[in-house]
């Protein structure tokens, strides 16, 4: 199959990560696929390794100018494109239906992957498209039972684990490197600087934890919400508490040295962040999401909290801190077998392929009639 990712830049989110993992892997298993872009640049820009195509011959600055688009996509005669993103979502009805015209063969796969509020031509595009793949079962139902698409349009394929499972020890050295003691309680957060993330919110969190907890914050993530928490964090007197580690090409390392994952975005529809903890064996404290429940087993790898539920927060944390070092080792070993069995890599790329592949059949069965 000839398959084209399509995608606006490469920032630092899931999404891009996963558009370069699945050019990557969909090229390993023979598909000859290109990742296409609208901006050049972005941080993973240098991650790429399969071929790579920017629209735009040098960076505008803007998201939505992706000149020579259809010429560029449909000129190629792929048999699929990929949506990624709200961004390139937002062309998939268009260039399915000019795919009629120009390549009738092709079929526009559309994506959602987030779960904060999208605007309207998002769902009046991906309506067009051939298909829809959903990074959750919540997020599938909400397509299904909120928008009106059709069941049999649209599929589950669980996001991959773009960082693999490591070996349970601690890393013990970064800790030291960023303060924390042997008996230190690390809660780790890895997301870009959102509103939607709201990191605001675990900082509010945990500026109510006990005075005589040996505790610290890991905030690792740029963007623009990222000054706001710094000054709440100063404005609170946890700076010795609350560390900003920036952007994390590989959030790896921290994993390895944290001890509990936890996570308050308001807007998900599957948390990368809390498959990757789990896949590194750290228990998770979240609030309610699109697709949240989904990232870990609840009651025994994860508690899920409503929204602003601070109290909850703190007491799941006090739970998990109380834990004897077995029945650490006993919730880490769970939570690595539930994300090795969940969210393989190798699994989730061929059910996209397997999809394609029945997509494609769909298209040669119908030219022929």
């Amino acid at each position: 199959m000839k398959i084209i990712v399509l995608q606006d830049r490469l920032r630092s989110g899931g999404t891009e990560r996963h558009s370069i993992l699945l050019s990557r892997e969909l090229a390993a298993l023979g598909q000859m696929c290109e990742l296409v872009t609208f901006r050049p640049g972005g941080r993973l820009a240098s991650t790429v390794t399969s071929p790579h195509r920017c629209l735009q011959p040098f960076d505008t600055g803007v998201d939505w100018f992706a000149p020579g688009l259809l010429h560029q996509v449909l000129g190629r005669f792929p048999d699929i494109v990929l949506c990624m993103g709200k961004t390139a979502n937002c062309f998939a009805g268009r260039i399915q239906e000019k795919a009629l015209a120009r390549s009738p063969a092709t079929r526009v796969v559309a994506t959602l992957r987030a779960g904060d509020r999208l605007p309207w031509f998002y769902y009046a595009s991906v309506r067009r498209a051939a298909h829809m793949v959903a990074n959750s079962r919540e997020a599938a139902d909400e397509l299904v039972d909120r928008h009106g698409l059709p069941r049999a349009k649209v599929s589950v394929i669980h996001n991959s684990l773009v960082f693999p499972e490591s070996a349970p020890e601690r890393d013990a050295v970064l800790r030291k490197q960023l303060g924390a003691g042997p008996s230190t309680t690390v809660l780790l957060s890895v997301a870009m600087f959102r509103p939607s993330k709201n990191q605001r919110s675990l900082i509010e969190m945990a500026a109510g934890l006990p005075a005589d907890w040996d505790w610290a914050l890991w905030l690792a993530g740029e963007g623009p919400e990222l000054e706001p928490c710094r000054r709440l964090a100063r404005r609170l007197g946890l700076e010795k508490r609350v560390r900003f580690l920036g952007f994390q090409k590989d959030p790896g390392p921290l994993y390895r040295a944290a001890d509990i994952a936890v996570h308050a975005s308001r807007e998900e529809a599957l948390s990368n962040f809390l498959i990757e903890a789990q896949a590194h064996g750290l228990p998770t404290v979240a609030c309610r999401a699109l697709g949240i429940r989904e990232c870990f087993i609840e009651g025994t790898t994860g508690w899920m909290l409503e929204q602003g539920d601070y109290d909850g927060f703190r007491g799941a944390l006090a739970l998990l801190a109380r834990d004897s070092p077995g029945q650490r080792a006993e919730r880490a070993e769970k939570a690595r077998s539930f994300a090795r069995r969940s969210f393989d890599p190798e699994r989730q790329v061929r059910a996209y392929a397997d999809l394609f592949e029945s997509l494609c059949r769909g298209a040669e069965t119908s030219s022929r009639t």
